[in-house]
């Protein structure tokens, strides 16, 4: 196989895996505007989830556009995002909007550190894919809140922030595995565009390190 090739398999990979994540992410935070307290929050989470699915939509037409199929793209990835999701389901109101803050940050910063190996047209669209929808901001504010009115809240959440980015990092080292072109991308398979070890090695310190910055955010201990 080609290196073009295997970098056509590793966009589709990216774009594939981005795209679920988009898709799951609009069905949860519409899932969680339903458990809001108030119509404000629920009107809120409701305009957050539209944008979370024209971002979906943004994925879907570049993989049309590349000739393959969106619902192909994303197949192999829905094992282990559902596998997340079941493994980390909220048991409430605050414990939703940790994970989707603690999660879909960690996820976001790891594509942002894939994007610097892809091609300009590819980086924009996972740059703008990735735009924060307000979730950040919105999840921060009502998390804090609520730990100024009941403190013992701080160390529970505090556990679930540990057991999301866990089992984040796990699911991700699982498709990583499993795919080979993406982990050629990644690891430098691909001349010129990959990264060595020693950076993979690096990007995930980052990746811990922003996942501390962000539990520090929300008022909680990482």
């Amino acid at each position: 196989m080609t290196e073009d090739a295997t970098y056509r398999l590793a966009v589709v990979d990216l774009l594939g895996a981005l795209a679920y994540g988009e898709l799951t992410a609009f069905e949860r935070l519409a899932e969680d505007a339903a458990f809001a307290p108030t119509i404000a929050d629920k009107a809120a989470l409701a305009a957050m989830a539209v944008a979370e699915y024209h971002h979906f939509a943004l994925l879907r037409a570049r993989l049309e556009e590349m000739g393959a199929a969106p619902e192909e793209a994303m197949d192999p990835f829905t094992a282990a995002l559902e596998a997340f999701h079941e493994r980390t389901a909220p048991a409430d109101w605050l414990e939703g909007l940790v994970k989707a803050y603690v999660g879909d940050g960690i996820a976001t910063d790891f594509y942002r550190e894939v994007s610097a190996y892809l091609d300009d047209s590819t980086r924009d669209l996972v740059v703008t894919v990735l735009e924060d929808t307000g979730h950040s901001a919105f999840a921060v504010d009502r998390v804090r809140a609520a730990i100024v009115a009941e403190p013992r809240l701080a160390g529970r959440l505090a556990l679930w922030g540990r057991r999301i980015v866990g089992e984040a990092l796990s699911q991700a080292q699982r498709v990583a595995a499993e795919r080979d072109a993406l982990s050629a991308l990644l690891v430098g398979g691909l001349a010129d565009r990959g990264a060595d070890l020693a950076e993979v090695g690096r990007m995930f310190a980052r990746l811990t390190e922003n996942h501390t910055r962000r539990m520090a955010a929300l008022g909680l201990s990482a």
